[in-house]
């Protein structure tokens, strides 16, 4: 006998991602006036602007966070178990998708682009409800789907922060965060629950070191976003591999051969 299969509520899914646009829609008509966050260290000056969009971002992050977790609890199969692991995503995909927003101006592009977050961010709302249950028919497809989004908003992400010329101290937490939840979720996806939390935290390291060495050389957002994602991916693809019980041999050959394959398109579009 087939276990039944369960998706959101529409109305509950409908009204959060409504609610989620309708801010950062609203964001782009408020003016407030933007204040100064300053702290002199020893041979540094650290200065941050903090404005409307910057608070509707983490606003927009939160609400995400707070909404899917209530979206998830009508899944049967979650029962008391810790949603946690859910809403990460769609957390980290209401943040990136707004950033391009603003950026953007108000024309065709801005409600494609604006159509388009809408829709990325409800089917994965949709995907993460269906991996609640991993007995789900669905759940591979919906994981591999997760996967796919993941380092695509990872690869957004380090092209909108390179385009907006930020400085290195707001470019190195935001990019080394977001590599440590995309390859931590991606992990949990594909070893079904297990957390690799070291695993991820070298990797984090390692992409930070990356991203420090990358930021003062002259490249393209495109290039720069592209030598990120491929040592990301490849190692996250390798640990999932290795946790796997594969050998070195075996596993390292789809992590080498996507990374030339990024690494080459870098090089392409430099």
């Amino acid at each position: 006998m087939l276990k039944p299969s369960y998706l959101p509520q529409t109305d509950r899914l409908s009204f959060l991602a409504a609610t989620i646009l309708l801010a950062y829609a609203l964001a782009r008509f408020i003016a407030l006036p933007a204040r100064e966050v300053a702290v002199q260290l020893p041979g540094i000056y650290l200065s941050v602007e903090v404005n409307v969009r910057t608070v509707v971002a983490f606003l927009v992050a939160g609400l995400t966070a707070t909404g899917a977790d209530m979206l998830f609890r009508d899944h049967p199969s979650l029962k008391r178990r810790n949603a946690m692991e859910h809403w990460l995503l769609p957390a980290l995909t209401a943040w990136v998708i707004g950033m391009p927003l603003y950026n953007l101006p108000l024309g065709p592009q801005w409600l494609a682009g604006f159509a388009v977050g809408g829709a990325l961010l409800m089917l994965v709302l949709v995907a993460e409800y269906i991996t609640v249950d991993p007995d789900d028919a669905r759940h591979a497809v919906a994981a591999a789907g997760l996967t796919a989004v993941s380092f695509a908003l990872y690869l957004l992400l380090a092209i909108t922060l390179r385009s907006a010329g930020l400085r290195l101290f707001l470019i190195l937490p935001a990019l080394t965060l977001s590599a440590w939840l995309v390859s931590l979720r991606t992990l949990h996806l594909r070893l079904r629950g297990h957390w690799l939390f070291l695993p991820a935290l070298v990797l984090t390291l390692i992409n930070a070191q990356l991203t420090a060495a990358l930021h003062y050389w002259p490249l393209s957002p495109i290039t720069y976003g592209l030598i990120l994602l491929g040592p990301t991916y490849a190692l996250t693809s390798l640990i999932g591999a290795l946790s796997e019980g594969q050998s070195w041999r075996r596993a390292i050959l789809e992590p080498a051969l996507v990374l030339i394959v990024v690494w080459g398109t870098a090089l392409w579009t430099s």
